[in-house]
């Protein structure tokens, strides 16, 4: 496992800055996001640094982002009405932490197209 040290999500999987951790594996850490866009919004990232999510070397470890999303969304309610999984790579499409996370957004509808 490899992190970057001026990283802010390295620093909340080494438990280095205080987050709001609702789940957590081998592989992912799952916590709120402190500017939720829904009643659901939670970010999954991987234990390993990646600047995202084009970078990622470890195949298991999108798979695991993809199950941790899916135990979040069933732990948060929205499973069954749908949620959105969002990956933004790169500063274009508003990328502004550079390390490789993935967002769970629930709880409301959603609209298309999404930006």
């Amino acid at each position: 496992m490899t992190t970057d040290l001026n990283c802010i999500f390295c620093k909340i999987v080494a438990r280095e800055l205080k987050s709001d951790i609702v789940a957590e594996d081998e592989r992912t850490v799952a916590f709120n996001d402190l500017a939720p866009a829904a009643p659901t919004h939670v970010l999954v990232v991987t234990r390993t640094h990646y600047a995202n999510a084009a970078a990622v070397t470890d195949p298991e470890d999108l798979y695991a982002m993809f199950q941790m999303a899916r135990r979040v969304a069933a732990d948060r309610g929205v499973e069954e009405s749908g949620y959105r999984l969002v990956l933004n790579t790169g500063p274009n499409a508003q990328q502004s932490v550079f390390h490789v996370h993935m967002h769970v957004l629930g709880g409301r509808q959603m609209t298309w197209p999404p930006g």
